[in-house]
């Protein structure tokens, strides 16, 4: 359903990417932030599930900086390997590659943006820092709680695991207290990378409450 794609961020580097396009007219577009493990299958995959429900979906390869084209699995090893790339994340240039997706789609009608793990911190640094959007939804992103005295200019929705080894729920509570008009959600018993049905730590109960509550909550701040 889709293709590989490059855009030019504001400092003229040329990310890559992937784009998957609806059938039929756009409702709108959502931009789609990758894990630590790249532009791989499983965030394909999300984009062509967004296309199949009328979005124009773009996902920007936000490692293509230090490593052009990178994409991991979730072997013990792989997932090893990638904590490497964010060892010391370089968070301008991730928005900036981020922008060029927005500015890349805005035609399109509205833009929403979608991020898991990494994605989601940058899903919510994208709210409170950039241009364009119109709603923001972050899966388990780790450094939220680093942003959440940022307001996120447009609407936001986030998703935690109750039971997440690397985000503890006094980070979601810091989170709910400082951001109240931000809607939280805490799965019981779902570890990180729930949502995603590549990894060992998928939850099906908890992933399929929360995609249709992130597609409702993007159907509703999308509207041309």
């Amino acid at each position: 359903m889709g293709q590989d794609i490059k855009l030019t961020a504001s400092d003229g580097f040329k990310p890559g990417g992937y784009r998957a396009d609806p059938a039929g007219a756009p409702k709108a577009a959502i931009v789609v932030i990758q894990e630590i493990f790249g532009v791989n299958h499983h965030i394909r995959s999300v984009c062509d599930r967004l296309a199949a429900e009328g979005y124009v979906a773009i996902a920007p390869a936000i490692f293509d900086r230090s490593q052009p084209d990178f994409q991991f699995g979730y072997s013990p090893d792989e997932i090893t390997n990638a904590r490497k790339f964010i060892a010391n994340p370089d968070w301008p240039a991730m928005l900036r590659d981020t922008q060029a997706a927005i500015d890349a789609v805005k035609d399109v009608g509205p833009v929403g943006i979608i991020g898991f793990c990494l994605g989601g911190s940058i899903a919510y640094a994208a709210a409170t820092n950039l241009t364009g959007l119109s709603a923001a939804v972050g899966y388990y992103g780790g450094a939220v709680v680093r942003f959440a005295d940022d307001k996120p200019q447009v609407p936001t929705q986030l998703h935690f695991g109750e039971k997440d080894a690397g985000i503890p729920l006094t980070d979601v509570e810091t989170i709910k207290a400082r951001r109240p008009e931000v809607e939280v959600h805490v799965y019981p018993g779902a570890q990180h990378g729930f949502h995603c049905d590549e990894r060992a730590s998928y939850d099906k109960a908890s992933a399929d409450i929360a995609w249709p509550r992130s597609l409702e909550f993007l159907a509703k701040h999308l509207k041309k």
